[in-house]
């Protein structure tokens, strides 16, 4: 077994996985598996850049995550980096800092690229169960974008798409530097179409509507999982694989976008960082639901992070 640390750092949050990992078979056995809301991608869609604050509640959780690696003793290290971290001018200053705490350059990966991780990290479990049939559609619903991939084994066809939980309540839901609260159907209209413009987008390379099975990955899916099953706590052990019906999304979405702040922190499974952009991210779900006709999404926990980690094997 080779002892591994895998970092994605995306949009929202900055996640850690450390993982003994087995290079011939792929078997993957956790150690740590940890997640932090730094809002990296603050303001980027409207600034170009990444903000003072942003890079500090991140190098203060990559500080954290680099003591979590020491005492695991991990023998390989890689950090992914993404949407927020491409679209930034001065994406220099974050990675200098994350070389200086971690030690090793983040990754700036492409769409693409992030799309070829997540889906070994969602599949790679499911492909010998028969009641989920192939092709796989994998939906990763992160903070600044989207990705698509289609496959059976491997991968026949991905695309990125900036349309993320963050970037779509920045965009279309701050007003004086305030979330509405609740949103107007006017602003949730407008992300709406920037959504179907981007499915759009995407069904210009990726055949959505020939899977057969949607796996739907990253912290708004899983979180309206959690609502769903009316958890007391988020649980990430009842949540992976479950599968949460198109009816059901469409209900807990437009709880969601008509409930107030204070309602929506009212959910115990709901993390306090997800708070204001959970609705938007519920609502590519649906939409995406609705464009392919999926009857469910079947929701997992292992995504981008178990693809980076593999890789290291």
């Amino acid at each position: 077994m080779t002892r591994v640390a895998a970092i994605d750092c995306g949009t929202n949050s900055i996640r850690l996985l450390v993982a003994d990992v087995n290079p011939e078979t792929g078997e993957l056995v956790d150690l740590d598996r940890r997640m932090t809301i730094v809002r990296l991608g603050q303001d980027v869609d409207r600034t170009g850049r990444l903000a003072p604050e942003a890079l500090a509640r991140t190098f203060a959780a990559c500080r954290e995550y680099a003591e979590v690696i020491k005492e695991h003793g991990a023998e390989r290290l890689r950090f992914v980096a993404t949407s927020a971290s491409r679209d930034a001018e001065n994406r220099d200053e974050f990675v200098r800092g994350v070389v200086e705490i971690l030690g090793v350059e983040p990754e700036v990966i492409t769409g693409d690229q992030e799309a070829e991780f997540s889906f070994t990290g969602a599949t790679r479990e499911l492909t010998g169960r028969d009641e989920l049939t192939r092709p796989f559609l994998v939906v990763d619903i992160g903070g600044g974008s989207t990705e698509f991939v289609v496959g059976d084994d491997h991968v026949r066809a991905a695309r990125s798409v900036d349309v993320g939980c963050v970037r779509m309540t920045e965009r279309h839901l701050v007003r004086d530097g305030m979330v509405s609260d609740p949103p107007t159907e006017e602003q949730i209209a407008a992300i709406r179409a920037d959504i179907e413009a981007a499915l759009d987008l995407a069904e210009e390379t990726v055949p959505l509507r020939e899977a057969h099975t949607l796996v739907g990955l990253a912290g708004s899916v899983t979180t309206v999982s959690a609502i769903a099953q009316e958890l007391p706590e988020y649980d990430s052990a009842v949540i992976h694989h479950s599968r949460v019906s198109h009816d059901r999304v469409r209900e807990i979405t437009q709880a969601l976008l008509h409930a107030t702040h204070a309602e929506r922190s009212a959910i115990p499974s709901l993390h306090p960082g997800r708070v204001d952009v959970i609705g938007a991210g519920a609502l590519v779900l649906l939409a995406v639901m609705e464009r392919i006709g999926a009857r469910e999404v079947v929701v997992s926990e292992h995504d981008i992070l178990d693809g980076i980690g593999w890789s290291l094997a």
